[in-house]
């Protein structure tokens, strides 16, 4: 059984999710709540859903980055990687200071997955400790797992709130001056009306421009971007 240090290393946290990579849009509550959460204050349960793309995965991993950063011990646990693990992985995670589980809905009918999470959910309840879950939909919504249900809907509820277009344009030209990448708003719209919407593909173009930008040393032009990306 791998243990959550190998977990991290083997799932591994992105170097960029972190709070100071996300705009906020409209959910600065919850922002705000899973920093200080991360910091080992305030709620002590927080539950967050939203569809896929919108940032739950980089948020989670952010509040491990900054529960690392304020030295607090941290795990995060992709359930939408299951298969890789056995409800075991849950054993000993009281013992840390935050637990952050992501995609809850994938164990949904998987008596043995759902009882290790109840039974993890009451340990940290147990030893003080705070747990982060997030999952595409309200805990009301999540097929079966009644005990478990009712308890992520004790603590605080949250969902991710979508950015409109302009937010999003905002968000994707934010990224890429922190990559030390020059975006016009003209290139960001075209790179905004020709690709997916969701935030984590917009996000992995840019990453392909990027690096295409440095090997060709060209600069991100509307020619540019429609010569990488075929369009």
């Amino acid at each position: 059984m791998k243990t959550p240090n190998q977990l991290i290393l083997g799932v591994g946290l992105k170097d960029e999710a972190t709070f100071s990579n996300f705009f906020l849009g409209k959910n600065i509550q919850l922002v705000t709540a899973l920093k200080n959460a991360a910091q080992g204050e305030g709620e002590r349960v927080i539950y967050f859903y939203g569809t896929n793309g919108q940032g739950c995965t980089h948020l989670l991993q952010a509040c491990c980055h900054a529960a690392q950063q304020a030295k607090k011990s941290a795990v995060y646990l992709p359930l939408n990687h299951y298969t890789e693990f056995s409800p075991e992985i849950f054993e000993g995670l009281e013992s840390l200071n935050l637990v952050c589980v992501d995609d809850v809905h994938c164990i949904v009918g998987k008596s043995d997955w759902e009882e290790a999470l109840f039974h993890i959910y009451n340990r940290i309840q147990d030893k003080g400790g705070r747990l982060i879950a997030t999952a595409n939909v309200a805990p009301k919504a999540l097929e079966g797992m009644p005990d478990m249900i009712s308890r992520l809907a004790w603590g605080i509820v949250f969902q991710l709130q979508p950015l409109s277009d302009a937010e999003k344009l905002e968000a994707i030209i934010m990224r890429a001056e922190r990559r030390g990448i020059m975006l016009s708003e003209e290139v960001g719209k075209f790179i905004l009306t020709h690709c997916p919407r969701h935030m984590s593909t917009l996000f992995a173009v840019l990453e392909v421009l990027d690096k295409m930008s440095l090997a060709a040393q060209r600069k991100l032009t509307i020619p540019f971007v429609k010569e990488i990306l075929q369009i």
